[in-house]
């Protein structure tokens, strides 16, 4: 994947987060601020305006712009969270023009390290990281085995899918759903549902 073929991904992303805005409140209403679906889709359509021009700069550049526009748009959790995400795997991919498997990879490693830092949590919490977790492992012994991206993907999706299905299980321990306690079981995080959007679009574009 190349810059440009990066751009159109993104801006994919945001189409499939507007697609779901809806919903995504909708999960966001019922155990946190209720804001999640309409923060993410403000955030993507600045990211598409700031993208703008940008097809001939290095991937690292994209990533690292995209995650900025997140940070300084959304409120709430997810704008800091996706935007560090997306930051740290743009300094891991400084200087590259082109994106492999491997550095998809890469850029989830990093992903996850930032969110992990800055929400200071861990798997297991009702958070987003219950579908990135699962699905980088996944996406890890897939391509270990030796399969072709297309399925390495599906098998990160088939994963944060599960993943989402997880939280539906667990008592919330971070952020304003934790004050739910016991009652937060029984309901999907809507981070985790929004990473395994984007994911299910990248898959797709594959």
């Amino acid at each position: 994947m190349n810059s440009a073929e990066l751009i159109e991904v993104i801006k994919a992303i945001g189409i499939r987060i507007e697609e779901e805005k809806d919903f995504l409140t909708m999960l966001d209403n019922i155990i946190g601020d209720g804001d999640h679906g309409i923060n993410m889709a403000r955030g993507f359509h600045a990211v598409d305006e700031k993208l703008k021009g940008l097809e001939d700069r290095d991937i690292g550049t994209i990533l690292r712009t995209a995650g900025m526009a997140l940070v300084s748009n959304v409120g709430g959790a997810s704008g800091p969270l996706y935007g560090t995400a997306l930051m740290k795997a743009g300094m891991a991919m400084a200087d590259k023009t082109e994106l492999d498997m491997q550095d998809f990879l890469s850029c989830m490693d990093e992903a996850i390290s930032g969110v992990q830092a800055r929400g200071k949590a861990q798997q297991g919490e009702k958070t987003m990281l219950d579908a990135m977790i699962p699905a980088q492992q996944a996406m890890r012994q897939a391509f270990s085995g030796g399969l072709d991206n297309r399925a390495v993907l599906a098998a990160g999706v088939k994963a944060a899918q599960e993943g989402v299905e997880y939280t539906k299980t667990i008592i919330a321990t971070k952020g304003r759903a934790s004050y739910l306690g016991e009652r937060s079981i029984g309901y999907q995080d809507p981070g985790a549902t929004s990473f395994t959007d984007i994911l299910e679009v990248i898959a797709q574009s594959v």
